[in-house]
C-alpha cells in the first residue's frame, strides 16, 4: 500500500504544471506550425532544422558586426590574392574595348577626358569612388537591421552571394581598367589630380589587385543599395535617391577610367545571381518578406527561475 501511495503521489506531482512558465516562449506545436513550409508531401519535406535555418530570424548586433568584418577581410584577402596576370589582363582589356567599339558604345575615353577638364567635378568623383562604395552599403545594412529586421538576412545574403560571384570573376577573368590600357590614352584621374582615392592607383596601388576590374562591385553594391531603398523606403525622396545612386556611380566609374561599360554589366549579372541565391534559400525576394520577424519565429528567451526549475 505504501508503495502504491508513493507512486500515486509521484505521478500527481509530475503531472502538476510548474507555476512559473515562460509565456513568451512559443509552444512546440506553434514552432512546428510556424516553421512548416508547403514543400510537398510529408515524406519529401525538408528536415525541421533546415526549415528553421531558412526562416528569417531577428539579427543579433554582435554577430552581424563580426560577420561583416570577417566577410570584408575575406573579400579583400581573396581579391588581392588573385594573381596579377598583367599580360592577360591587358589582352582582355583590348578585347573588351574591341567589343564595345563593335557595339558602338566605346565612349569611355570621351567621357573620361570631358569630365577631367572640370577639376572640381573630377576631384569630387575621385572621392566619391573611394568612399561611398563602402559608406552607403554599410548605412543601408544598418538601416535594414533596425527598420526591416525580417528582411535583413535575405537582403544580406543577396549582397554576400553577389560578392562571392564577383570574386570568382576576378580569378577567372583578369582585366585591366581603362586607365592602365597600353595606348588607350585614358587619364588616371587620381594620379593627375593627386587625390586620395582608388585603392588600385596612386599611393595604394601596391595594396590592391589592379587587374580585378571585371565585374564592377561598385555597380553591384550600389545597385543593391538602390533597389533596396526603392523597394522598402517610405519617403519618396529616399526612393528617388535610391534610383539615382547606381546611375551616378556608373558615371563615376567611367569618368575616373576605372571601369568599362561592360564591367558594369558584369556587376549587374552578379547581383542577379545574388538575388537568385536569396530567393532559393528563403523562398521569396527580400522585399516580399515580412517587415518584422513573427513572434512565433523568435528565439525563445529562457526565464531564469523556469530554467533553474528544469535542471
Amino acid at each position: 500500500m505504501g508503495e502504491l501511495s508513493g507512486t500515486s503521489q509521484e505521478a500527481r506531482s509530475g503531472a502538476t504544471p510548474s507555476p512559473i512558465v515562460d509565456e513568451a516562449a512559443p509552444t512546440a506545436d506553434a514552432q512546428e506550425n510556424a516553421g512548416r513550409r508547403d514543400d510537398g508531401p510529408p515524406g519529401l519535406r525538408s528536415p525541421r532544422s533546415l526549415r528553421s535555418l531558412r526562416s528569417p530570424r531577428r539579427p543579433r548586433v554582435r554577430f552581424e558586426i563580426l560577420l561583416l568584418a570577417a566577410s570584408y577581410w575575406v573579400y579583400s584577402l581573396v581579391r588581392n590574392a588573385v594573381p596579377e596576370q598583367r599580360a592577360e589582363a591587358l589582352r582582355n582589356a583590348g578585347r573588351i574595348w574591341s567589343v564595345e567599339t563593335h557595339l558602338r558604345i566605346a565612349v569611355e575615353q570621351t567621357v573620361n577626358h570631358a569630365v577631367n577638364s572640370v577639376t572640381w567635378l573630377i576631384v569630387s568623383m575621385n572621392y566619391y569612388y573611394a568612399t561611398l562604395h563602402f559608406v552607403v552599403t554599410v548605412c543601408v545594412l544598418v538601416w535594414l537591421f533596425h527598420r526591416h529586421p525580417g528582411r535583413y538576412a535575405a537582403a544580406r545574403l543577396a549582397l554576400f552571394a553577389t560578392t562571392a560571384v564577383a570574386l570568382l570573376g576576378y580569378y577567372l577573368y583578369p582585366l585591366a581598367p581603362p586607365r592602365l590600357m597600353s595606348g588607350g590614352h585614358f587619364i588616371d584621374t587620381v594620379v593627375v589630380h593627386q587625390t586620395w582615392g582608388s585603392m588600385a592607383s596612386g599611393n595604394f596601388k601596391n595594396m590592391s589587385n589592379q587587374y580585378a576590374a571585371m565585374p564592377s562591385m561598385h555597380i553591384g553594391w550600389s545597385l543593391w543599395c538602390g533597389l533596396t531603398l526603392y523597394a522598402l523606403a517610405a519617403a519618396p525622396w529616399v526612393r528617388v535617391l535610391g534610383l539615382l545612386y547606381p546611375a551616378v556611380t556608373l558615371l563615376v566609374i567611367v569618368s575616373t577610367a576605372n571601369h568599362f561599360w561592360l564591367d558594369a554589366l558584369g556587376g549587374m549579372l552578379c547581383l542577379a545571381v545574388g538575388y537568385a541565391a536569396s530567393y532559393a534559400w528563403y523562398g521569396s525576394l527580400p522585399h516580399h518578406l515580412a517587415k518584422r520577424v513573427p513572434l512565433s519565429l523568435e528565439r525563445p528567451r529562457p526565464v531564469g527561475l523556469s530554467a533553474a526549475g528544469r535542471t
